[in-house]
């Protein structure tokens, strides 16, 4: 769940203090009617997620290698349920171990369109 806590810490990490993400009186008469969460926010709940997902074994450590192709297509309102569906795109080899692009698309519960669309690129490195 994306609570206004974690958008808080996450502000505060980020020195993103943005009134559409913290300030809740000023929220709830802003576009969306409530606060939001921080679209990178979103994005940094992959790592979690990806692990709900998938199981790698025979690996010593994960690199975030990078992203492609980052939409935010719809708002995430504070207290919402997010979920991801993640395909596996590509896996081709790497120096130490192989790299693997990964589609993800993230909702909310009761959303109609998805709130974050990327392309992951991780490494998966021996020893």
């Amino acid at each position: 769940m994306v609570t206004q806590d974690r958008i808080d810490t996450f502000a505060e990490a980020t020195d993103d203090r943005q009134w559409i993400h913290v300030d809740h009186d000023r929220a709830r008469t802003g576009p969306f009617g409530t606060t939001i969460a921080h679209g990178y926010l979103t994005l940094s709940l992959a790592v979690p997620l990806l692990w709900e997902i998938f199981e790698v074994s025979d690996c010593d450590q994960v690199v975030n290698y990078g992203l492609n192709k980052v939409r935010f297509p719809a708002p995430v309102p504070v207290d919402s349920m997010l979920s991801a569906v993640a395909d596996l795109v590509a896996v081709e080899p790497c120096t130490g171990g192989y790299q693997a692009t990964i589609a993800l698309t993230f909702d909310v519960a009761g959303g109609s369109r998805p709130v974050c669309i990327a392309e992951m690129l991780l490494r998966f490195l021996a020893g």
